[in-house]
């Protein structure tokens, strides 16, 4: 019996309910009920994977910035595979250097950049003889102005509903991303092409949120390449997946290796400046 092969680069969670329809349609529309399929799965070598989001808080002077690496696995491997003997810098337009030390599990460590609002800085990783590197600009962001509950959300029209509204500057081109968090994180990205200079709201619904359930609440200002960047990965996991969630088609960042184009690594190197509040459901 012939087995059932799917490439390495279009490989898909088995978690997504969606999956297992399509899977299951899949595999009975080429045997008979009775088989057994036996999916094999083809295995490219490990990518490095780079996950460099600094960010800082408004009013804060300093705080501290990790970058994680790690490496990509196997379809049915679940452990993430720290990356621990990386050399990590990131240099900014004075020529000033900040190396990022290891701590433990692939997380590197900075506590003495003070990043500065549109100062362009560069991102340089080096790893088993070759060298990453990435350029990108501290983005601002406007300050959340107030957080309004509504409680007739949803199909049903009986779910909570959190809006976040803030001023949008105007005479420029802006691009947001909200994290809320609960008991999972959820990503929304926003750009402010119909509504430059307005007042306007980002958006949290879920169907599972309580009456004095804490949300937690970050608003950050993003370049419009990683705005990009993070939409095709939204289109790719849907609204329920992270943002380093394997994908079903390969999506490169802005991190290019510099001694070997062809073993591109995956990840993103960007800064934002970020505002927070918490929210408690009433």
């Amino acid at each position: 019996m012939k087995k059932a092969f799917f490439p390495y680069k279009f490989r898909i969670k088995l978690n997504n309910p969606g999956t297992w329809l399509i899977l299951g349609f899949l595999v009975l529309s080429n045997i008979s009920c009775e088989e057994v399929v036996q999916v094999d799965l083809e295995e490219n070598t490990p990518r490095l994977v780079i996950d460099a989001s600094l960010e800082k808080y408004k009013n804060a002077e300093k705080s501290t910035q990790t970058i994680l690496l790690s490496k990509t696995t196997g379809f049915y491997e679940e452990a993430i595979v720290p990356v621990e003997d990386a050399i990590i810098n990131v240099s900014d337009a004075q020529g000033n250097v900040y190396e990022f030390k290891h701590a433990n599990s692939g997380l590197y460590i900075n506590s003495s950049i003070n990043l500065i609002l549109n100062e362009e800085y560069k991102l340089e990783v080096k790893y088993k003889d070759e060298v990453y590197t990435a350029t990108e600009k501290m983005m601002p962001v406007t300050e959340i102005d107030t957080v309004e509950q509504l409680n007739t959300g949803g199909f049903t029209g009986d779910e909570i509903e959190i809006k976040v509204f803030y001023e949008d500057p105007p005479d420029e081109v802006n691009y947001y991303v909200f994290t809320f968090t609960n008991e999972k994180t959820k990503l929304e990205i926003y750009n402010d092409e119909f509504s430059n200079g307005n007042r306007i709201f980002g958006y949290y619904s879920n169907e599972e949120l309580e009456v004095n359930d804490t949300i937690a609440i970050e608003m950050g200002g993003i370049s419009k390449p990683y705005y990009e960047y993070l939409f095709i990965l939204r289109s790719q996991v849907g609204s329920g997946g992270g943002p380093f969630e394997t994908q079903p088609a390969t999506v490169k960042g802005n991190i290019v290796n510099q001694t070997n184009e062809d073993n591109f690594p995956f990840g993103y190197f960007q800064l934002s400046e970020v505002d927070s509040t918490s929210y408690i459901v009433k």
